[in-house]
């Protein structure tokens, strides 16, 4: 066992401090100098996660204190991107659970703690934002407790530390009647109660590989937790894949985590975190000692719970806008995505069609964010939910679900989950004037439900969810009440048309936008499809008009976003994805196919578009 080395993920609900506490261990770690000016949330590195302000991929980091070095793995809060928490909580001998002094344990909270808990982790509560004028710190420990024996933890496991901090201002306590001024009292916990690494320096070399890195200087990197032994550069080490195959490698670079950045080093021991260039591996291999060829355990990664098809574009703009818009460069995107997105999951259905299966749709909205960015165009398909067999029964994934709304909006929400067959399981009464409520819902009831929580409580409802498990099928569930506004000409819409067509529902397409016969326009205010001529400009005369210009009464455009797309759409629809267009059709385009589609099935048009 090695005492001089800590190894911490630090877990939370999403918007909990997580990221913000990592920033504030960096800076009084002396990692950033005094005069450098540093960005907040240095730890989100990605685009993605700095526009959204969540963390989507977990990342590394290493920190000194008084003689021991602090391996810190910063996770998504999120529980669509739990997959990345499950598989780097096998790196870690501790976890910092972080939780807001107001909110309290959160549907994530419980998910990840669960995980951990499971692992055997050892955990420290931080208890965060205690600086807000609403916080209820002795309430929120109370309720985390209480989570812990919920959740079956160990008597160990129940005799957790605390710390009361605020991440934002840089400062923690062990009691709340205490004074400080920085981050001194946590880092003494995590000194104190977090376990060291268990592993025997002495024995055979094992390693688990639990993430794929890459870097534009050094390439590709595999990166891991040595269980045992030593590793050293250029040393022979068999590398295991799924528990069975093995093969011979030389390890190239040797590198360990030094602060924000990685420094190369000769050798590793028992508890350091390294990454390795020059082996081809993937994320659940072992490396071994060629003398010992056992591989070390993985963590089972929670299966997918939804899909949609990835399609290459066949609209009337295909390849205008993309650079990657074949099937084959499709194909070995989502192939490539993969070798770290231990969560998904990739089913080639057909030369043009892959069906995707992931966590959830943010986990799958973000992959296709990712891709549109780096000059991929294709389309897809209205998410849906994986059914299972079970002993001859259907059975479909359910969500536990945590709302928090204003009072006012509580009878509207309770009808729209009662219609979506959800089953209202606790209610909160109101805390500075919002009501929690919580329901466990089939996931099928979620999908399209977001933008019509955000309508009905006027923006002001908080909603989170996490996967509870499969349960029984429940039937039909209504789906979306209004039909669309589809486009019937090849063109471009015009300021006339829109005005003119603004009685017949709501239109998400701006003047002089380029649209074609078969896309989605609007939202009809009835419950059929309608098709409509958006292209029409207005005739002139040489007759002056004694009315007023009708420019002047054009309604607001609805301009709607990737994930709203991917929730509006019907089953008959397609979102199609380009690097500078979203935009929405109907499967069939022609009109006359779309009938006989509704009406027959597809099987009735099939090879017809």
């Amino acid at each position: 066992m090695r005492t001089n080395i800590r190894n911490i993920a630090i877990i939370a609900h999403v918007d909990h401090g997580k990221t913000t506490l990592v920033d504030a261990l960096l800076k009084q770690s002396n990692i950033f100098h005094a005069k450098e000016q540093v960005a907040e949330r240095v730890m989100d590195s990605n685009d993605l996660e700095r526009e959204r302000g969540i963390t989507i991929l977990a990342k590394n980091t290493s920190i000194m204190y008084e003689g021991t070095r602090i391996n810190i793995i910063d996770t998504p809060g999120h529980a669509d991107f739990g997959g990345e928490v499950e598989r780097v909580l096998k790196m870690v001998d501790s976890v910092l659970l972080v939780v807001d002094a107001y909110e309290g344990a959160m549907p994530q909270t419980k998910f990840v703690l669960k995980k951990a808990l499971e692992l055997g982790l050892k955990p420290i509560v931080v208890i965060n934002k205690i600086d807000r004028p609403d916080s209820r710190p002795q309430v929120v420990i109370d309720e985390v407790f209480d989570l812990f024996v919920e959740l079956g933890a160990s008597d160990e496991q129940l005799d957790f530390a605390v710390v009361y901090a605020s991440a934002k201002s840089g400062y923690a306590m062990v009691e709340l009647e205490d004074e400080s001024e920085n981050l001194k009292p946590l880092f003494d916990t995590i000194i104190e109660r977090a376990d060291s690494p268990t592993g025997d320096e002495t024995a055979p070399f094992q390693m688990l590989l639990t993430t794929i890195d890459s870097d534009g200087y050094l390439g590709r990197l595999v990166v891991g937790k040595i269980e045992n032994g030593v590793l050293r550069k250029n040393m022979q080490a068999t590398l295991i894949h799924n528990y069975t195959e093995m093969k011979n490698v030389k390890i190239g670079a040797l590198y360990m985590y030094d602060g924000l950045g990685r420094k190369e080093v000769e050798e590793a021991s028992v508890g350091d975190i390294v990454a390795i260039r020059g082996v081809d591996a993937q994320i659940g291999d072992s490396l071994t000692d060629p003398s010992h060829q056992v591989a070390v355990e993985f963590v089972e990664i929670d299966e997918p719970t939804l899909s949609m098809n990835f399609m290459v574009n066949d609209s009337p703009f295909a390849g205008q806008e993309g650079k990657f818009v074949t099937s084959r460069h499709v194909k070995n995107r989502l192939l490539k995505e993969l070798e770290t997105n231990v969560s998904l999951r990739v089913e080639e259905l057909s030369p043009d069609t892959f069906k995707v299966s992931g966590r959830g749709e943010l986990h799958l909205s973000i992959l296709i964010e990712t891709m549109r960015r780096e000059g991929f165009e294709f389309q897809v398909s209205k998410p849906t939910v994986i059914i299972k067999e079970t002993e001859g029964k259907r059975e479909e994934p359910y969500e536990r679900v945590t709302i928090d709304v204003p009072e006012e909006f509580v009878g509207a929400v309770i009808e729209k989950m009662g219609v979506r067959k959800a089953e209202i399981v606790n209610m909160m009464a109101a805390v500075n004037g919002y009501s929690r409520l919580e329901f466990v819902v089939p996931s099928r009831g979620l999908i399209g439900f977001r933008n019509e929580f955000m309508t009905d409580t006027k923006g002001n409802g908080i909603m989170n969810s996490f996967i509870e498990g499969y349960g029984e099928f429940r039937g039909d569930i209504p789906t979306r009440s209004r039909g669309s506004l589809v486009s019937s000409e090849t063109g471009v819409a015009t300021q006339y048309s829109i005005v003119s067509a603004q009685d017949r529902g709501d239109i998400f397409v701006e003047p002089a936008t380029k649209v074609y016969a078969g896309m989605v326009i609007g939202v009809n205010a009835k419950q059929n499809d309608l098709d409509i001529n958006i292209t029409k400009a207005k005739q002139l005369t040489n007759v002056r008009s004694s009315g007023t210009d009708n420019a002047a009464k054009m309604d607001s455009i609805r301009n709607l976003s990737l994930e709203e797309c991917l929730d509006f759409i019907g089953a008959d629809e397609y979102v199609e994805i380009t690097p500078e267009s979203i935009r929405m059709r109907k499967k069939y385009l022609d009109p006359s196919i779309r009938k006989r589609a509704a009406r027959y099935g597809d099987e009735a048009v099939q090879g017809l578009k």
